[in-house]
């Protein structure tokens, strides 16, 4: 891709960021984030075919982030540390930190989520997308475990039990930012989870 489009591109994502935010996926509209972007409808529409498509571009870019700081947190976790003295706890902490909470995203997402939940084409495709996720952390939480001395015993309820943990202590860490003994809860119940689901070898 061209540096002038993918300049582009990234200045209508940012764009897009702050009115779904602001204004709400639902009332947001194409003229909104161009003008925000400062570009024109064609410079939208050279990039994108609609919002939709726009907000998976963003879910994809941020997925893509998060998955790189989760792999980071495990490489940090694994450094110097022999397989037998691997702690699971802090390598948790560290994915975890690695995870972001954010308000507006959280905003942006849920209602994005709403909206494909009224299209069943849509639906389809945030399914796809959360299922490559799970496919692409579950090997990273294998590995981890392994140099902990364990295994997955299940590997699809885990990624589905892994998402069901963030998705539903988010709305917790969001509603009481300031209680820091949520945020401990939402390692600890990770680190449950992942226990739950795997054995010692």
């Amino acid at each position: 891709m061209p540096r002038s489009r993918a300049n582009t591109r990234e200045r209508l994502l940012a764009a897009a960021l702050d009115v779904f935010a602001e204004e709400g996926f639902g009332r947001s509209t194409v003229e909104q984030v161009c003008e925000r972007a400062g570009f024109t409808r064609g410079a939208f529409y050279s990039n994108f075919d609609s919002l939709d498509e726009l907000f998976l571009a963003m879910w994809e870019q941020r997925s893509q982030a998060m998955l790189a700081g989760i792999r980071e947190a495990v490489t940090v976790a694994e450094a110097g540390v022999e397989s037998e003295s691997f702690d699971l706890e802090d390598a948790a902490a560290r994915i975890v930190a690695a995870i972001p909470v954010e308000d507006r995203w959280y905003r942006i997402t849920a209602e994005f989520t709403a909206h494909a939940l009224r299209n069943p084409d849509l639906r389809s495709v945030m399914a796809a997308r959360e299922a490559s996720i799970q496919s692409t952390i579950l090997p990273i939480v294998d590995a981890a475990l392994a140099r902990a001395g364990r295994r997955i015993t299940d590997s699809e309820a885990l990624g589905r039990a892994l998402v069901a943990v963030h998705d539903g202590t988010s709305v917790q860490v969001l509603m009481e930012p300031d209680d820091r003994g949520i945020a401990r809860a939402r390692t600890a119940l990770f680190v449950h989870v992942v226990r739950s689901y795997s054995e010692n070898k």
